[in-house]
C-alpha cells in the first residue's frame, strides 16, 4: 500500500516537473526563428526523413502479427498490419487511449476477434514495444548519460542507476521466455503466456529497429550534425516524458526535452524548425493515410454487411 502511494506521488511529481519545464521552455522559444529555419529545410532532407518515417510505421504494423502468431487467430497478414498501421498513427496523434486501446478493440472486433484475444495481441504489441525503449534507453544512459539542465536536479550517476534498472528489467523479461517453467498465468480474467525465447528475441529486435528509425528521422531533419547517440536520448526521454503526462501527440513536451537537451548546441531555431517536419512526416502524413485507410475499411464492412442481408 505504501509504495502504490510513494508510486502515485511521484507520477504526480513527474507530471508536475515535465509541465513546468514545458511551460518554462515555451515561454523562451523562438518560433520566428524556428519558421525560417523551416524553410531552409531541403527536399533531399525531407525525402530521406520521410523515407526512415515510412520505414518505422510498416516496421510497427507489424508487431501485431507476433500476437497473431502467439494467440494462433485466423485473420490474415495484411489485414492485421492495416490495424496495426491505423491503431500506431492514432495513437500518435490523438494518445494511446484513442488509437493504441479504443480504435484496436473496435477494428479487431469488426473484423470478427474475440476482446480476449484483442487484448492478448495488444499486450504482445506493448511488450514489444516497450522491450526495445529499455534495452536502448538503458543502454545510452548507462554508457552515456546526458548532461540535463542545472533544474532538472538530476544527475548523471541516477541516469546510471536507471539505465542498469532498464536493462534489468529487459534481460528478466528475456530470461522468463528462455528458462521460467511456468509459461502462463490469469490475471482479471486474462490468460497471459510468456512466448519462447525466439519470439522474445524478434521483439527486441523489431522495438529496438524501430526506435533507432525514429531517431533517425530526427536526426536526417537537424541536419546531421549531432552525434547521433545524443537525438536517440532525446528521442527516448521526450517519448517517456510524453506518455507520462498523457499529452495528445506530446504536444510541447517533445519540443521542450529536445530544446532543454540540444537547443544550447544548435540553437533553439533549428531544432524546433527539425521537430516541426518531423511532425509533420512522422506524425500528420502517416494519420492522413490512416484515416483514409480507416474509412475505406469502414465502407467495406458496410459493403460486405449489406450483401449478408
Amino acid at each position: 500500500m505504501r509504495w502504490a502511494r510513494a508510486r502515485r506521488w511521484l507520477g504526480i511529481a513527474f507530471v508536475v516537473a515535465v509541465g513546468a519545464l514545458v511551460a518554462n521552455v515555451a515561454r523562451s522559444m523562438d518560433w520566428g526563428a524556428a519558421w525560417h529555419a523551416l524553410q531552409r529545410v531541403e527536399p533531399a532532407t525531407l525525402a530521406l526523413a520521410a523515407a526512415l518515417a515510412a520505414a518505422s510505421h510498416a516496421l510497427y504494423a507489424t508487431y501485431d502479427l507476433i500476437g497473431r502468431h502467439l494467440t494462433g487467430h485466423g485473420l490474415a497478414a495484411p489485414r492485421v498490419a492495416a490495424v496495426g498501421f491505423i491503431s500506431y498513427a492514432f495513437n500518435l496523434n490523438l494518445g494511446a487511449l484513442v488509437g493504441g486501446f479504443a480504435l484496436r478493440y473496435k477494428l479487431y472486433g469488426k473484423l470478427g476477434l474475440a476482446p480476449g484475444v484483442v487484448t492478448r495481441v495488444l499486450g504482445y504489441s506493448l511488450l514489444t514495444n516497450w522491450l526495445g525503449y529499455f534495452v536502448l534507453g538503458g543502454t545510452v544512459l548507462l554508457l552515456r548519460p546526458p548532461a540535463l539542465p542545472p533544474d532538472w536536479e538530476l544527475g548523471r550517476s541516477a541516469l546510471r542507476l536507471l539505465g542498469g534498472a532498464l536493462l534489468l528489467a529487459a534481460a528478466g523479461y528475456v530470461s522468463l521466455c528462455a528458462f521460467a517453467r511456468r509459461r502462463s498465468w490469469r490475471l482479471r480474467g486474462h490468460e497471459l503466456v510468456l512466448p519462447p525465447l525466439g519470439i522474445a528475441l524478434l521483439q527486441l529486435a523489431m522495438s529496438a529497429t524501430n526506435w533507432a528509425l525514429i531517431a533517425g528521422v530526427c536526426h536526417v531533419l537537424l541536419g546531421r550534425t549531432l552525434p547521433y547517440p545524443d537525438v536517440l536520448t532525446a528521442l527516448l526521454l521526450a517519448a517517456v516524458a510524453g506518455v507520462v503526462t498523457h499529452l495528445p501527440a506530446g504536444l510541447g513536451v517533445i519540443e521542450a526535452v529536445f530544446v532543454a537537451l540540444l537547443g544550447a548546441r544548435l540553437g533553439q531555431g533549428p531544432v524546433l524548425a527539425a521537430l516541426l517536419a518531423y511532425r509533420a512526416v512522422y506524425y500528420l502524413a502517416p494519420l492522413a493515410l490512416a484515416t483514409a485507410l480507416y474509412f475505406a475499411l469502414e465502407a467495406r464492412g458496410r459493403h460486405k454487411a449489406a450483401a449478408a442481408h
